[in-house]
């Protein structure tokens, strides 16, 4: 069983919702990525994703654009991205690392040597945006047979189809994005989230998170009593922005414990 599946099935059992963080790895600056990453543990994180910067973001929006951006201008690449994760793992060898981007940068390296340097690095999942689950087989195969889970992403635009074949593929956990759009924008429709996470459930046997357009903690409760996790992002860089380089890891810190206990509010009202 992967730490991701391990981390969900902890969390089932103790009636809590996933609170899954991203970041851009990189941004502001690569010193403070990891301090970051330590502060959304803190702060109450289950799993973090982990934005590789890349200069065509597809589906991300303006805010997550320029987090890529500003660590595309630092430098940041995928090995140096990996070599984040490892100083990460000096430290933490518990929380989940889903590295998130584009296939350029892996294919770059070449997918079997990005498998090996990820798992050595210490990555538990990957999430890669344009990577459709029919065209990358042999990718997932070789991914799951490492021990890291490819994770997939579902809309509310996807059919059956495309459900089995990330049943086929996919493994931990499925990302359903919450709207139609890109990252940050809109806002979300709390009646088709129902309607769609018991259908992707049956339909694909992984827990859910559920994404894109989650920011804040009302926001994050509401989606929380109908998903298995949630993921928010935009907010968070919005923090990094908005906040001095000495000041950041707290007050990324300080927004995700609003987050958690929202949450946490979830369970406590269930018992």
């Amino acid at each position: 069983m992967s730490k991701i599946q391990a981390s969900f099935q902890r969390l089932q059992a103790a009636g809590r919702k996933a609170l899954i963080p991203f970041i851009t790895a990189g941004d502001p600056d690569p010193a403070l990525t990891v301090p970051l990453m330590h502060a959304l543990v803190e702060g109450g994180a289950d799993v973090i994703e982990l934005g590789v910067p890349f200069s065509d973001p597809m589906a991300d929006g303006p805010t997550i654009q320029r987090a890529s951006e500003r660590a595309l201008a630092k430098g940041m690449s995928l090995r140096k991205v990996l070599g984040l994760v490892r100083e990460f793992r000096q430290t933490d060898t518990d929380t989940p690392v889903v590295l998130m981007g584009y296939a350029n940068p892996i294919e770059a390296m070449g997918q079997g040597a990005f498998i090996e340097a990820a798992v050595a690095a210490g990555v538990d999942g990957v999430l890669v945006v344009d990577y459709p689950p029919q065209e990358c087989v042999e990718f997932s195969t070789a991914a799951k047979a490492a021990g890291l889970d490819p994770i997939f992403l579902l809309a509310p635009t996807s059919l059956d189809e495309r459900f089995a074949e990330v049943a086929r593929a996919g493994s931990g956990y499925i990302y359903y994005v919450s709207l139609k759009g890109v990252t940050g924008s809109a806002s979300i429709d709390l009646d088709e989230v129902a309607q769609r996470i018991p259908q992707i459930r049956a339909a694909v046997g992984l827990p859910v998170g559920v994404g894109f357009g989650i920011r804040d903690a009302e926001s994050a409760r509401c989606i929380g009593e109908l998903a298995d996790g949630v993921v928010i992002g935009s907010r968070i860089i919005e923090e990094i922005e908005n906040s001095a380089p000495d000041q950041v890891t707290v007050r990324v810190r300080d927004f995700i414990r609003g987050i958690r206990s929202a949450l946490d509010q979830i369970g406590e009202t269930a018992r």
